[in-house]
């Protein structure tokens, strides 16, 4: 049985250069290497070179990103961020 999704996220990638990202709730940290953020869907990582945002809309929860554009991956949709096992003893 497939899990109901509650909102629709979109990811527009135009020539590996322009990723325009919908339903983006926080940004983790970026650099012009790597940009970690957590959307609606989980938590996803871009990779690439020369990364930088364009633009940001907190009240909709859209991103620009702009760069060379290598790869996209998502992690873990349940947690927030990893905890360390060092922060899991003190919980």
């Amino acid at each position: 049985m497939q899990e109901q999704i509650a909102e629709n996220q979109t990811l527009i990638l135009e020539n590996r250069h322009t990723l325009t990202i919908s339903g983006v709730t926080d940004i983790d940290r970026f650099d012009e290497r790597e940009i970690v953020l957590y959307t609606k869907l989980g938590e996803l990582t871009i990779d690439g070179r020369e990364l930088h945002i364009n633009a940001i809309s907190i009240e909709k929860g859209d991103l620009s990103v702009e760069g060379d554009i290598w790869g996209m991956r998502y992690g873990d949709k349940d947690k927030r961020s990893p905890v360390s096992f060092i922060g899991r003893l003190f919980r």
